[in-house]
């Protein structure tokens, strides 16, 4: 499943990887994970898919969130960004 996680302070957009899992007790494991650092208008990216400004993380890579920093998650109908913007 594709999400959009927004965190007290950050943007994720990834690929959940169910039973991970990790290092961070209680966290969300994403895969092809990218970090948002501008959305540009929420309703907007979320309808759409634009996005202001993303890095990706190394397409390998599980990178976990902690789930007590997450403000809210949406589903991400869209393609997975894979290079920087």
């Amino acid at each position: 499943m594709r999400v959009i996680i927004r965190t007290v302070t950050l943007h994720y957009v990834g690929e959940v990887v169910e039973g991970h899992v990790g290092l961070l007790p209680g966290s969300i494991a994403l895969r092809k994970c990218s970090w948002v650092a501008d959305t540009g208008r929420w309703s907007v990216a979320l309808a759409t898919g634009q996005l202001g400004e993303v890095e990706p993380y190394p397409p390998e890579d599980v990178v976990e969130i902690s789930a007590g920093a997450v403000v809210d998650i949406a589903p991400w109908h869209h393609e997975l960004p894979t290079t920087a913007k």
